[in-house]
């Protein structure tokens, strides 16, 4: 989550293109890169990717123990889950494996507490009340840091950073067009802040 101020959330269909596509989105400063299974290449995708100097290959939208072990084979250097089970969160936390799960309300973040954890993805974003909802959830859980994914673009990105518990952002939309365009999109979105500054 420190590493840079969005991780790109990518929807691969063709695990010939996930090789391409990383390298773009290195080469354009983000090194942290959620494919999610919500297709039937996401698992090579990942192996792919993973092939690929400098990048962090994490995968997402894991919702079942069998997906966490399949993909922890699959050489994914972290999870990211829609949402938070304890049955789900024990396992991944007792496998060691960092994880990020997605919380929207106060008893999402105090089940994740309880688990140990303090990092969370704020999930949906945009639907689950925007910026204002998670400054209200942040208030009393001071301990907790956050990446707020769903609806964000690149012009929101910059409110939901400006927002202290926000350590970075995920977002789709860096993950459009042709390599080359993807790598500029990378870069503007590596441009947004700079998370190294930040707590």
């Amino acid at each position: 989550m420190r590493t840079s101020p969005v991780i790109p959330v990518l929807v691969v269909h063709d695990a010939a293109k996930a090789r391409p596509l990383a390298e773009a989105l290195v080469a354009g400063g983000l090194k942290v890169l959620e494919v999610t299974l919500r297709t039937d290449a996401a698992m090579d995708a990942i192996a792919e990717m993973r092939k690929v100097p400098g990048a962090i290959v994490g995968a997402g939208t894991v919702v079942s123990i069998d997906q966490a072990d399949r993909v922890r084979d699959a050489g994914a250097e972290f999870i990211v889950s829609p949402g938070l089970s304890t049955t789900l969160g024990e396992h991944i936390v007792a496998s060691g494996i960092p994880f990020l799960p997605g919380v929207a309300t106060a008893g999402d973040i105090m089940r994740g507490l309880d688990l140990g954890l303090s990092h969370f993805k704020f999930f949906p974003a945009e639907t689950s009340g925007g910026t204002k909802a998670l400054r209200a959830l942040a208030a009393p859980f001071h301990q907790c840091l956050f990446c707020p994914t769903g609806g964000i673009t690149a012009a929101s990105a910059p409110e939901w950073l400006a927002i202290d518990p926000v350590l970075c952002v995920g977002g789709s939309w860096i993950a459009d067009g042709t390599p080359a365009q993807v790598e500029e999109k990378a870069r503007a979105a590596a441009a947004l802040g700079r998370p190294d500054a930040r707590r």
